[in-house]
């Protein structure tokens, strides 16, 4: 069973919501949510990949629901978000976690590109999380947490997807002031480099090729586990953040520290936390950055 740190039953009788949950973190952030008692409904576009990921979660004693439709389209949004209150209740907690990027200079992004880019690591999440504050949690109260990147210094070779992560800070902070009055708690983690299957939509090349580099660039020398994520996520959706919103917490090793000039030495002293007991490491990742 997946060996979570948070108390058993944290979240019995919640329902909470995990988009982009048929794979990499969503994939293991709704494990978790499952193995602490919650009923979760992931979401995405490849239904293959949510019923796979839901008949895991159901072989481990939890219970999932999936509900396949895309975030970028307003009106999917809505009625994804109408039929999922009809069909299971309250929704009281939201995982804003589908995004995603490509590779690229900014010279030569266009249009389309930048578009789709913004639409799935900005707009969608907007989206979601509008429909579901405005047809449940404005009366029901609620936790929200966004997904966000290592955008810190700016995201030079992806600079679509660094300007739509540091979009969705603002949002997390404007919303978290607007919806309070409302008893909803909106937060946001940002990951820095993860050994997740998000790295094998990247080109192989290009992947070992910056993989060792993104290693050195850690502090802690090592790169992220899927369950590190997790955990800040279902902290922050937890009792025990009652009094955090606004907040974005940087899950990243230290790599956001600009910590080249200090010149830190290869080590191993950091000793990562591999609780998803299914986890798959991405075909591109280091044997050492193996679950």
């Amino acid at each position: 069973m997946y060996q979570s740190v948070f108390r058993p039953q944290v979240f019995a009788g919640q329902r909470i919501v995990v988009t982009g949950g048929g794979s990499g973190i969503g994939r293991c952030t709704a494990h978790e949510l499952a193995s602490l008692g919650a009923d979760v409904i992931i979401t995405g576009r490849s239904i293959d990949k949510l019923e796979a990921t839901a008949a895991e979660i159901v072989a481990d004693g939890g219970r999932a629901a999936i509900k396949a439709f895309d975030i970028r389209d307003e009106e999917a949004v809505r009625e994804a978000i109408t039929a999922m209150l009809a069909e299971h209740g309250p929704i009281h907690g939201l995982v804003n976690n589908a995004g995603g990027q490509y590779p690229m200079p900014l010279a030569q992004i266009g249009r389309k590109g930048w578009d789709a880019v913004v639409a799935n690591n900005l707009t969608g999440g907007f989206l979601v999380a509008r429909e579901i504050y405005n047809q449940c949690m404005a009366d029901n109260g609620g936790a929200i947490v966004n997904m966000l990147a290592d955008m810190w210094n700016g995201m030079p070779g992806m600079g679509h997807s660094g300007a739509a992560r540091a979009g969705m800070l603002n949002f997390t902070e404007s919303a978290a002031v607007e919806w309070a009055p409302s008893g909803v708690r909106v937060n946001a983690v940002a990951p820095g480099y993860i050994a997740s299957s998000g790295m094998d939509h990247y080109d192989p090349a290009f992947a070992r090729a910056i993989i060792p580099q993104c290693r050195k660039a850690t502090p802690l020398k090592r790169l992220g586990k899927e369950a590190e994520v997790s955990a800040a996520i279902v902290f922050l959706l937890s009792p025990a953040a009652a009094f955090i919103t606004g907040s974005c917490i940087k899950i990243d090793g230290g790599s956001s520290l600009s910590a080249g000039l200090f010149g830190v030495p290869d080590h191993d002293r950091s000793v990562a936390y591999g609780g998803f007991h299914r986890a798959a490491p991405p075909r591109a990742s280091l044997p050492e950055d193996a679950p």
